[in-house]
């Protein structure tokens, strides 16, 4: 091999070599940044203030009230078929002894800025309360405002009950548990921001919409979805 030669392919080696080693450098300087998918965005609720507004949801009760399920439920402007739909349950009063007529105007009451959207049954601290339909344990929580609350799911998936300051729930009661009228759930008191010298129980009624979960919902009055004012039960 002539001089000529042998430079060439000393020239050319080195720039093969050159070429190979900027590709790995550049290599592991991009590694570090490169994209691995989309970014992953982990949503946290804020705390459940009493009644139906968002927390946590369980994975369980994602798409209550889904179309075609069940049947669609009157719009808000179809109040009356709402009441017509919950009088025709038979639903147990919670709180053994209550006068439905004693609810009368709980409903509208202020409270902080909005109504009250619920009714206060007033009782002795432990006090026995008593699920009002069949269904099931939607939800146990337990919040500033509310104490501990029970939700309960009706058997469509439709309606939601209601039930807070409580003062302990029923021994064995948990999320998912079956529930029939009439069973117990837990009992009355003062937790929450409700007060210590007047114990009671705080209970609404929820109808849910499509799409909407055991959280949502338009607030009944109870005491017309029990047939208050004299309507027929």
């Amino acid at each position: 091999m002539s001089g000529r030669t042998g430079w060439l392919v000393v020239l050319l080696l080195g720039f093969c070599v050159g070429v190979v080693a900027d590709r790995w450098l550049t290599s592991r300087l991009r590694a570090p940044f490169a994209e691995t998918g989309p970014p992953i965005v982990i949503s946290r609720a804020p705390e459940q203030p009493p009644g139906r507004n968002a927390n946590s949801v369980p994975e369980a009760e994602r798409g209550v009230g889904t179309s075609g399920a069940k049947p669609p439920l009157p719009t808000v402007g179809e109040l009356p078929a709402v009441l017509e739909e919950l009088r025709g349950r038979g639903l147990r009063v919670p709180v053994d002894g209550s006068q439905v007529e004693s609810w009368k105007g709980w409903f509208e009451q202020p409270r902080a800025g909005h109504p009250h959207e619920a009714v206060d049954i007033l009782a002795p601290r432990g006090t026995p309360v008593f699920a009002v339909d069949d269904g099931s344990v939607g939800k146990l929580f337990e919040s500033k405002a509310g104490g501990m609350t029970v939700y309960q799911l009706d058997p469509t998936r439709r309606f939601v009950y209601y039930y807070a300051h409580l003062d302990r729930y029923a021994k064995g009661l948990a999320e998912g548990n079956t529930l029939r009228r009439g069973d117990l759930i837990g009992y009355v008191g003062s937790s929450g921001n409700a007060r210590a010298d007047a114990p009671h129980l705080h209970f609404a009624i929820l109808a849910l919409s499509p799409g909407e979960g055991w959280w949502q919902g338009k607030a009944v009055d109870p005491y017309l979805a029990y047939g208050g004012g004299g309507t027929e039960r």
